[in-house]
């Protein structure tokens, strides 16, 4: 089920934001996201804010996309001249359970809202089963320029403990057909550590997805969220409990196996082969940019305000039906809290962070992290070595203090 959402302050009825806020905006680039949070069924791992048609009375997606419209419009009142949008991602959920001409009213709408920048880009996310070469020309003829596809893995028995649909070949697949669509930029989702996954089946899993062609891949180890399927199999002692040692053995052979085929990290768990396929959207978020979050429990952040929406459609629909903000809850960012995510988040990436963020004690742990072998040092930036990767959380709480 999906997981709750933070506490926080009550958001104006209007949605309306402090000035500074306003005043902020776009300064370090300007995004939307859009969430569509329906699903053909739940994967047994999944606490994300999505629906499957057992979870829902009347289960629909038609519809969907003119209550996103009315949020745009909302948003366009609240932010009043905004810049123009430097990304777009729609993800899930399963957008592609949307029709095709669904999505491209949607990107429109986001156009016509605040112009999209030249040379914007706009993903969005895709089951390998949900999409057809039919439908991918669609999306790219409507102007989304990247697609990322939930592969996971290739082996039969992962996918089966993940309870993914999909067949082993078919990720590969879509993303071949994506190319041929005309999509420039493919990114195929990889997960490792799963229970009883062996050190072939994840060998197997990236030797596929570096032979489909993509220029992204992103490989995240399992996490055991509480709620979900597999933490109730877990405790019930049918499955093992995943292992950070295996964990980090897979994360050695995804470097391994990627760099060698010429791909390059450019955060923790992200690679591509060139720096325009790397996820800008995502770097918005990496870098403190600015970004409206649209649908059900998504979340937005604006000039140092986040917040977040009501997470169950029917209540998001009503707020917006009958004029109100679906804003369930928000919080004024401190210039701590800003701090302390810079320092999270920028470590992660390969450009590294800035020594002159931290405080004397802070560059103190960093001189430490580097005498041990997590952090290189070089021309006032702290950047993660691959130990330090697999290290990482640990090294940004000792810089934190």
């Amino acid at each position: 089920m999906p997981g709750p959402l933070p506490d926080g302050e009550a958001v104006p009825s209007d949605g309306a934001l402090p000035d500074s806020a306003l005043r902020a905006v776009g300064s370090r680039g300007f995004g939307v996201y859009v969430h569509v949070p329906f699903c053909t069924s739940r994967c047994g791992y999944c606490d994300f804010n999505t629906y499957a048609p057992g979870d829902l009375p009347g289960w629909r997606t038609d519809g969907y996309a003119d209550t996103v419209l009315a949020e745009l419009e909302l948003a366009a009142r609240t932010l009043g001249t905004a810049p123009a949008v430097d990304t777009v991602f729609v993800g899930g959920g399963t957008p592609t359970l949307l029709p095709t001409d669904d999505l491209a009213r949607i990107l429109e709408a986001i156009d016509k809202t605040w112009g999209l920048a030249p040379g914007a880009e706009v993903t969005t996310e895709a089951n390998p089963e949900s999409v057809t070469p039919e439908s991918l020309r669609g999306l790219r003829s409507a102007g989304y320029t990247r697609i990322s596809l939930g592969m996971q893995s290739v082996a039969p028995g992962v996918l089966r403990v993940l309870d993914r649909r999909h067949s082993p070949g078919r990720a590969a697949q879509a993303a071949m057909e994506a190319r041929a669509a005309g999509f420039d930029h493919v990114n195929l989702d990889l997960i490792y550590g799963t229970p009883g996954e062996t050190a072939d089946d994840f060998a197997a899993s990236l030797a596929t997805a570096i032979d489909a062609g993509v220029d992204h891949v992103s490989a995240y180890a399992l996490i055991v969220e509480d709620g979900t399927r597999l933490a109730t199999r877990i405790r019930r002692g049918e499955l093992p409990q995943p292992s950070d040692d295996v964990a980090a053995d897979r994360y050695l052979a995804a470097e391994a196996a990627l760099s060698a085929a010429r791909f390059g990290w450019y955060e923790v768990s992200n690679w591509a082969t060139t720096a325009a396929g790397r996820c800008r959207h995502n770097l918005l978020y990496w870098t403190g940019g600015d970004w409206w979050g649209v649908g059900p429990g998504a979340h937005s952040h604006v000039g140092g305000v986040r917040w977040w929406n009501v997470k169950h459609p029917a209540a998001y629909a009503q707020r917006l039906a009958e004029g109100h903000s679906p804003g369930a809850g928000r919080e004024v960012l401190t210039g701590e809290d800003q701090h302390t995510e810079d320092v999270m988040l920028r470590l992660r990436l390969a450009s590294g962070l800035p020594l002159d963020v931290l405080d004397p004690a802070g560059r103190q742990a960093a001189e430490r992290a580097r005498a041990d072998g997590l952090l290189e040092l070089d021309g006032g930036v702290a950047v993660l070595t691959l130990r330090g990767r697999l290290l990482a959380d640990a090294v940004v709480r000792d810089l934190l203090g």
